[in-house]
């Protein structure tokens, strides 16, 4: 006997990818973070990939699973993905110490992240609408 299958979290038109235990401080990921918040997927994958900081890289990475996820498992349609929700949350810390003058010593604390992107589908814009709006 197996435990019950547990409800799906995320609405039908949603898929997420999860990736933990990123080395960076939760506070410099969750700038990174910011950039892609409501955007389209496509953009936001733009803005990843020519963003100077160290850790755009891994953020694209896990927002590309998540798109991966949505076409492969769910059958969304990747052109009208938008990036729903990036949470950032805090990890472990590793402590170090690091030597001082006088033979003292100081915490030196390493920071670990997690990382949660949501990609949901959004419905398409009817145009014939937005053309009639116009030409009236």
């Amino acid at each position: 006997m197996s435990k019950p299958k547990q409800p799906r979290t995320l609405a039908e038109t949603e898929a997420q990818a999860v990736t933990r235990n990123i080395r960076v401080s939760p506070r410099k990921l969750n700038l990174v973070a910011g950039l892609i918040r409501n955007k389209s997927a496509s953009q936001a994958v733009a803005t990843l990939t020519f963003s100077k900081r160290r850790i755009a890289q891994q953020v694209k990475k896990t927002l590309e699973s998540a798109i991966a996820n949505a076409e492969n498992n769910h059958q969304l349609d990747v052109d009208q993905l938008v990036v729903k929700t990036a949470e950032v949350g805090k990890s472990i810390v590793m402590r170090r110490f690091h030597a001082r003058g006088r033979g003292r010593s100081a915490r030196v604390e390493k920071f670990f992240s997690h990382l949660k992107i949501v990609v949901a589908e959004r419905a398409p814009e009817p145009e014939a609408a937005s053309t009639e709006q116009k030409a009236a």
